[in-house]
């Protein structure tokens, strides 16, 4: 009798997870989105981290203060509500009482505290550590002038978090929606320093949790029920694979193992557009695709030859006929959507900054050569670095085209992995390297303060005092006509000096199936699937 009571049992229990395994449209995984990740993520530590092959995934995972909403717009998010003071510097954020770490642990205002101080910590070697510099004292105690409980950044008590800035920042509350200022949990961090690179000891605070992490293949997240806003996730869990190739992951597209994509391969944008098909999204993008000089290695350090590069690329037949998304060819480094003063676009205002002159490029440029000693023949022992990803690969292909036909030089192209090429730039390992860059807010100080003299995100090395001086004037004040007249003399001076090449500025092509509804596509993020569902 025992027996055959087992062997029921066995029989429901096998049928049961048959039945379970079926899911929602056939999708073993219950209700699962599907996508490419293009590339391992170097840290999802928010301390750490540093590209949107990371932030992708951290955006889902974790939460700030505040929050994008659906419609665009800065929400609370682990804050439900904040004041500033009259003296324009002084913050006292609280947060929610149902805010919980996915271990069950709250979330508090020393967490924060902790978090931001680490982020600052010049033991952590945050690269975001120059987005806590508004913060009072935030760069001295980062450069050790001084000490941590100097910074301006204090729990009063679980819920309540003060926060004191050097000078007014009128973009502050936006930017703590940015993932370097998302929390870590600190007993978690403190207990174990490793936390972050196994998905069994990932903690996080966001609508989803990290449950598997195949390094290089995978990353699985699911909903968090410890999330306070978790009855409006409709999904089980996203799937996130590392495929580098876009020709692969495309073709798992189109054979439905994914539901939403990006990037997708510039020739079947082209095809999708032509085709008028609804699987095709172009997002807003507020950002700039543009390749650094190594400025630190001749002939590159000097402007007549980085001049002469960038005139004899033709940026309009990039746009249209390589990239194909419906970019805007490059005026400048700040990209068109953010407003000035005056609410104008301060692109449009202020016009197209980069010439191009093919005519007399090359003379240009052998007149730079000469005088670093060198010839036509040695541009030819240099190679465009860029990371494994085809879109990358044929606008490299074209400016090596526009480049030799143009100037004579036959400049190699290299590919590598994506952090590869973090770190060579970090490591001034390249001559010339493609880049591109997202705004984490929305003001052009998050595109200007880049360049600043041994910035971290600064892999040209570029440095001019009067820039460094222009910078700090428009951090330095609550005027905001003060601030925009600074901030366009400084662009001004770094396209006449032109340590980066701009190309273009971003839209962000994507594709995504008609059964996936709920996908939100802020101007500086990837796609945000949160709220997303899937309708069979």
């Amino acid at each position: 009798m025992k027996k055959r009571i087992s062997l029921i049992v066995s029989m429901i229990l096998v049928l049961s997870i048959a039945l379970s395994g079926c899911g929602f449209g056939g999708n073993k995984e219950g209700k699962t989105i599907r996508t490419n990740n293009s590339s391992e993520p170097g840290s999802l530590d928010p301390a750490l981290a540093q590209g949107t092959h990371d932030s992708w995934v951290i955006d889902h995972v974790f939460e700030g203060l505040m929050k994008n909403s659906e419609t665009g717009e800065i929400v609370p998010g682990m804050a439900k509500e904040y004041k500033m003071a009259d003296d324009n510097v002084t913050y006292t954020f609280t947060l929610r009482d149902d805010a919980k770490w996915s271990n069950g642990d709250p979330v508090t205002a020393q967490d924060f505290e902790f978090s931001w101080k680490r982020a600052l910590d010049p033991e952590t070697a945050a690269y975001y550590a120059y987005q806590f510099f508004y913060i009072k004292n935030g760069e001295a105690y980062n450069s050790g002038k001084a000490k941590v409980e100097d910074v301006g950044v204090k729990a009063l008590d679980d819920k309540t978090l003060q926060v004191v800035l050097e000078q007014p920042a009128p973009f502050f509350i936006e930017l703590t929606a940015f993932y370097a200022l998302f929390p870590v949990n600190q007993k978690v961090v403190t207990e174990n320093p490793e936390w972050a690179n196994d998905a069994a000891t990932f903690v996080s605070n966001g609508p989803f949790k990290m449950t598997n992490w195949e390094h290089k293949t995978n990353i699985t997240i699911n909903k968090n029920e410890n999330y306070y806003d978790a009855a409006k996730v409709k999904l089980d869990s996203i799937s996130f694979d590392m495929i580098e190739d876009e020709n692969t992951a495309w073709q798992k597209y189109e054979g439905n193992e994914y539901d939403i994509l990006l990037p997708i391969p510039q020739a079947v944008v082209g095809q999708l557009k032509s085709q008028g098909s609804k699987d095709l999204v172009i997002g807003a993008d507020l950002a700039t695709y543009y390749y650094n000089f190594n400025g630190d290695t001749k002939p590159f350090n000097n402007k007549k030859v980085r001049h002469a590069l960038s005139a004899a690329i033709n940026r309009d037949t990039i746009v249209e006929k390589v990239a194909q998304g419906g970019q805007l060819p490059a005026g400048g480094i700040v990209p068109f959507g953010i407003p000035d003063e005056e609410g104008k676009d301060f692109r449009e205002v202020m016009g197209t900054l980069i010439k191009e002159d093919a005519a007399n490029a090359k003379a240009m440029l052998e007149e730079g050569l000469a005088e670093e000693g060198m010839t036509i023949a040695d541009m030819n022992k240099f190679a465009i670095l860029y990371n494994t990803q085809e879109g990358h690969k044929k606008i490299a292909q074209a400016i090596q085209e526009m480049w030799r036909n143009t100037l004579g030089i036959e400049v190699q192209i290299e590919n590598v992995e994506f952090q590869v090429k973090l770190d060579r730039e970090k490591a001034g390992d390249y001559a010339i390297s493609r880049a591109g860059w997202v705004g984490d807010y929305v003001d052009p100080m998050t595109f200007m303060d880049l360049f600043v003299t041994d910035g971290p995100y600064n892999d040209s090395n570029f440095s001019n005092g009067q820039y460094d001086g222009l910078i700090k004037t428009a951090k330095s004040t609550a005027d905001q006509k003060v601030r925009f007249d600074a901030m366009r003399q400084a662009e001004k001076i770094l396209m006449e000096e032109l340590p980066v090449m701009p190309i273009y500025h971003y839209t962000q092509p994507y594709a995504q199936k008609a059964h996936l509804t709920g996908v939100y596509k802020p101007a500086n993020r990837y796609p945000v699937m949160i709220y997303a569902d899937i309708v069979k």
